[in-house]
């Protein structure tokens, strides 16, 4: 599988470096040992933001400036790593979906980058990040429909797998899932990609089993 980025959003984001991450993984329900470390990071997020205070991490920055530049409302259609963090500050538990799916959500809270996850096995064909259209229909995971002009869009040969907003419910994880795609955006070009890199890696292992896995960096 190939992953590249269209001339348009080069255009746009310059700066824009991804981080992908392919592994064997194995998949399971979340125990109360990793959970433990979430909570520790909700207790982090809690006490140092303020809800007023999230989008301007910089990260979380970067890919609301990236929103703006697209035409994109970034306060109705926030980036995943807002969103989590606002919902943790609000006092409003995270969903306790899976090992591999509460670890992406883990990085993302920890670094401020959103983050895809798919199951390796229902992409179709190369993918690339592009610009959402009128005609891109989007099935977010756990919210339906969702409006994807205007945002950046991953899109294999069959249509849009992901945006910074959600995952799209035909290539999500699932408790079945045993090769992982992580693709870890900054929208900002800093140099944070490295760190988030090895703290997936590092709770893969721990946590997931991680077998056989590549990194790339574009």
């Amino acid at each position: 599988m190939k992953i590249s980025v269209s001339e348009t959003i080069k255009k746009v984001c310059p700066q824009l470096k991804l981080a992908i991450l392919y592994g064997e993984v194995k998949n399971s329900y979340s125990s109360n040992g990793f959970w433990s470390e979430i909570e520790k990071e909700i207790e982090l997020i809690k006490t140092n933001y303020r809800i007023d205070q999230i989008n301007q991490r910089p990260c979380i920055a970067a890919t609301r400036r990236v929103y703006k530049d697209l035409g994109k409302d970034p306060n109705r259609y926030r980036p995943s790593a807002e969103a989590l963090c606002r919902r943790i500050v609000r006092e409003i538990p995270l969903y306790r979906v899976s090992t591999l799916v509460d670890l992406i959500n883990l990085i993302s809270v920890r670094s401020g980058f959103s983050i895809g996850g798919f199951d390796c096995d229902k992409i179709q064909g190369d993918v690339e990040l592009g610009v959402g259209t009128t005609n891109d229909e989007f099935e977010a995971i756990g919210r339906g429909s969702l409006n994807v002009e205007g945002l950046p869009l991953y899109r294999d040969r069959v249509g849009g797998i992901g945006t910074p907003t959600s995952d799209n419910e035909r290539t999500k994880i699932s408790i079945e899932t045993t090769r992982l795609l992580m693709v870890i955006n900054d929208y900002g070009g800093t140099d944070d990609l490295q760190s988030a890199v090895d703290d997936a890696l590092k709770l893969l292992q721990k946590y997931a089993a991680l077998g056989k896995y590549e990194v790339e960096f574009i």
